[in-house]
C-alpha cells in the first residue's frame, strides 16, 4: 500500500491541532510516507480551492466550519442524524468520507474507565460533534440528557435514549471554542472537555479522543484493509 501524496488537516482555526503529527506516526507504523499538509479555510469553496492545486491522493481531517458543507459539496453521504463528516479522502480524484467524531469519543470514554453501555451522558450542543456523539453513544447501549447551548440537539437515531433528566456519569460542553477554549460547568460524576491548545498533553480527554478518531478514520476510511495491522490506542499514545 502506498501513502497518499498529503495527509494533514483542514479548517480554521488549525494551527494547534497534531492531526498531521498523528498521520505521520501510524504513517511510519503503517510503512507509508507523505507530506504534513495545513490547510486553513474558513469555508468550502476556499478549501476546494486550495485542494485542486494539490496533485495526486489526498487524506484530510477536518474541522469546524467545513465538516456540515462537505457531504453536499462533494457529493458523500453522512451518517443518518449527523450530516457532517470529520474525515475525507480523495483517491484517484473521487472524494469520500466518514465522521469518526462519535466513535472516538465512546473509545476514548472506555480508555479512562467509563462503559457507554452503563453511563449517562449529559451534552451541550447541538452540532455536528454534538450529533456524531449522541448517535454513537446511544447505539452502545447509553442514555443522553441533552442541554439546550447556542443550539439544541436536534431529533435523531439517539431519541429513544434521551432522558428529561437524571443524574449524569459523563459530562461534555460541545459548545466550548475551539483551540483551548473554557467549558461550561455541567452536572455530571466528571466532565471531560474536547477542546485543547496547542501544548495540550496526550493524557488531557480532548487528545486521547482526537487519537481514538483517527485511528477510527485509518481503520475505516484510509487503509480498512490493514485495519489489522494499526496500532492500539494505549500504543498510539505512548507514540505521541
Amino acid at each position: 500500500m502506498d501513502g497518499p501524496e498529503c495527509w494533514g488537516i483542514a479548517g480554521k482555526p488549525i494551527s494547534h491541532s497534531p492531526t498531521p503529527q498523528m498521520f505521520s506516526i501510524v504513517g511510519e507504523y503503517m510503512g507509508l510516507e507523505s507530506n504534513q499538509i495545513y490547510i486553513e479555510s474558513s469555508g468550502i469553496e476556499d478549501f476546494l480551492t486550495q485542494v485542486s492545486e494539490i496533485k495526486g491522493d489526498i487524506w484530510i481531517s477536518c474541522t469546524s466550519p467545513l465538516k456540515h458543507s462537505a457531504p453536499s459539496a462533494l457529493g458523500i453521504k453522512s451518517p443518518e442524524g449527523v450530516f457532517a463528516l470529520n474525515q475525507l479522502m480523495r483517491s484517484d480524484g473521487i472524494w469520500s468520507g466518514v465522521n469518526t467524531d462519535g466513535l472516538g469519543f465512546v473509545s476514548a470514554c472506555r480508555h479512562v474507565g467509563v462503559d457507554p453501555a452503563k453511563a449517562i451522558l449529559r451534552i451541550r450542543g447541538g452540532g455536528s460533534a454534538a450529533r456524531s456523539i449522541a448517535s454513537a453513544w446511544s447505539s452502545e447501549g447509553g442514555s443522553i440528557i441533552p442541554e439546550i447551548g447556542r443550539r439544541p440537539l436536534l431529533k435523531g437515531p439517539w431519541d429513544g435514549s434521551v432522558l428529561d433528566s437524571g443524574q449524569a456519569d459523563v459530562a461534555v460542553d460541545l459548545d466550548a471554542s475551539p483551540a483551548g477554549g473554557d467549558s461550561v460547568d455541567l452536572d455530571g460524576e466528571v466532565q471531560f472537555s474536547l477542546s485543547y491548545g496547542e501544548n495540550a498533553s496526550k493524557d488531557e480527554f480532548a487528545i486521547i479522543m482526537l487519537a481514538a478518531q483517527h485511528l477510527q478514520a485509518w481503520e475505516e476510511l484510509y487503509s480498512p484493509s490493514k485495519a489489522d495491522e494499526l496500532p492500539n490506542l494505549e500504543e498510539f499514545l505512548s507514540m505521541l
